[in-house]
């Protein structure tokens, strides 16, 4: 009654295949068999997650990967995905889990806002020829300027984060991903000059070198923190909430728990690592507040202090309390946000797009005369450098990116991380698997990736007539919308095309 086609089809071109069995060897999930009595392998379509590593490494290109047409007739209302959800529910009575960010087809905001340009009266900008400026500060910043008796400013500011760029690479808990994946993270973060966030799994203490670029992360679960953990961070960051799953805890499974990850969660092995919903020490922004100056008072206030929520649909008078609570930096994790885990009907239907956030959130700080109090940083799929621009325009400082650096590290959004069977090495504590993610090439792909996304930021901004990030902070007057409705534009505030 339940059967369904599988979702995907291999394809094996047997005038090409040499049976050399590499694709038994590099399939962790046994797809792939040897086939004694026919002396060919054989696959087993229904273990397939699209992964594409057998058709990557197949040495004669004899395998591809194809969306299955044998499919339930169609139905607008009731499609397949629905259909074999209802099939698995009725057979097992459990709850569904997804991982990566929402697949749906929900707008996208970015992509219906456009870039203004500067023609003649305010001339572009050479970023080859002319001074560009990406770097950022994050931070409290001075509303007013002091002088001394003497009458030279003073220089008195609040912790602070220096970023060569406006990006930063996204909070991913050791256990969630691998070794591998933490060590290219954390070594692009040095060679860059950014940070990378060590999610909430504690950080290994081979990653301790690497301290000035991390930002610590401590969740309702406390995995992994203690005294020396929260020294070695350049920040610490309070997670309240994520975009993947707003209102709902964390839980890596126990089969993810073992050897250093279990030592430095500080929890036994094969035990499950569940985060409640809740910090139950923080129930009002009041209670917030104790938790960011008990941090700061045993870092000797020191280090900046982020609070991380998901974008909700209170989101902004959520951030003017966090700006009250005496955080230095807000970050906000859209509804497309990745996750190693969640509940399918959490990670799709609830949360609301970064982009409605975040000019919802600029606009009440600075219609409180608070904007300075705090810096702001988002993320929930950042695909490109074109989205990082926008963003700054809508109002943020700095962008978090975690989907597109596990990209550049290989992953191929099969969106199977909860497993712990990726066959790139990524989301997995395999050790077969995880030695498969070289960290010096993974390295090397992270500093590409954001070295071209920092020169085509200084491209769009020159084509602006802009020559600072500063400058394009909130400068809503650089975007215009298209496609959007009148509701759409007020809450972005920005002007349609054409205006």
């Amino acid at each position: 009654m339940d059967y369904v086609y599988p979702e995907f089809e291999i394809v094996c071109n047997r005038e090409k295949c040499i049976s050399c069995k590499r694709c038994i060897k590099e399939c962790a999930n046994g797809v792939y068999r040897l086939d004694e009595k026919k002396g060919m392998v054989v696959s087993n379509d229904t273990k397939c997650v699209n992964c594409r590593r057998c058709v990557t490494c197949c040495p004669t290109r004899a395998l591809k990967i194809v969306k299955n047409d044998c499919v339930m007739k169609e139905n607008v209302n009731w499609s397949v995905a629905s259909v074999n959800e209802i099939y698995k529910q009725a057979q097992s009575g459990g709850v569904l889990l997804s991982s990566m960010g929402n697949p749906n087809a929900l707008p996208v905001y970015f992509d219906k806002i456009l870039v203004n340009a500067s023609q003649v009266t305010n001339p572009p900008i050479d970023p080859l020829r002319e001074p560009m400026e990406t770097q950022v500060f994050l931070g409290k910043k001075p509303s007013v300027m002091r002088r001394s008796e003497n009458g030279e400013l003073v220089y008195e500011t609040a912790p602070q984060l220096k970023l060569s760029m406006p990006l930063l690479f996204a909070g991913m808990s050791y256990g969630a991903i691998s070794y591998n994946a933490h060590e290219s993270l954390a070594r692009a973060a040095k060679e860059l000059g950014t940070y990378y966030n060590t999610g909430e799994g504690g950080l290994h203490e081979d990653f301790y070198v690497y301290g000035d670029n991390t930002i610590v992360q401590v969740a309702s679960g406390r995995f992994g923190v203690h005294k020396d953990y929260l020294e070695v961070g350049a920040a610490i960051e309070i997670k309240m909430g994520q975009g993947a799953k707003p209102g709902i805890g964390g839980h890596l499974p126990g089969t993810k728990i073992v050897g250093d990850v279990s030592r430095t969660r500080m929890i036994p092995e094969g035990s499950d690592a569940i985060s409640p919903a809740p910090h139950h020490d923080i129930y009002s922004i009041e209670d917030l507040r104790q938790l960011v100056y008990s941090l700061k008072e045993a870092t000797e206030y020191k280090k900046p202090i982020i609070v991380k929520v998901a974008a909700v649909h209170n989101i902004a008078a959520i951030a003017s309390g966090i700006a009250r609570s005496g955080a230095d930096i807000i970050a906000i994790d859209g509804f497309r946000g990745g996750t190693g885990a969640a509940p399918t009907r959490i990670r799709d239907n609830v949360g609301i797009p970064i982009e409605l956030a975040l000019a919802s959130v600029d606009q009440r700080l600075r219609e409180e005369g608070i904007r300075n109090e705090v810096s702001l940083i988002v993320g929930g799929s950042i695909r490109s450098s074109a989205d990082v621009v926008k963003a700054i325009a809508l109002g943020a400082d700095a962008c978090y990116i975690g989907t597109a650096a596990l990209l550049a590290l290989g992953c191929h959004l099969c969106r199977d991380c909860r497993s712990g069977n990726c066959n790139w090495g990524i989301a997995t504590q395999k050790p077969d698997l995880v030695k498969r993610l070289n960290a010096d090439m993974g390295t090397a792909n992270l500093v590409n990736l954001l070295t071209a996304w920092n020169h085509e930021i200084k491209e769009i901004m020159g084509g602006m007539g802009i020559n600072s990030i500063e400058a394009l902070r909130g400068n809503r007057l650089m975007l215009r919308g298209i496609g959007l409705t009148q509701k759409e534009l007020d809450i972005l505030g920005i002007l349609h095309a054409g205006e």
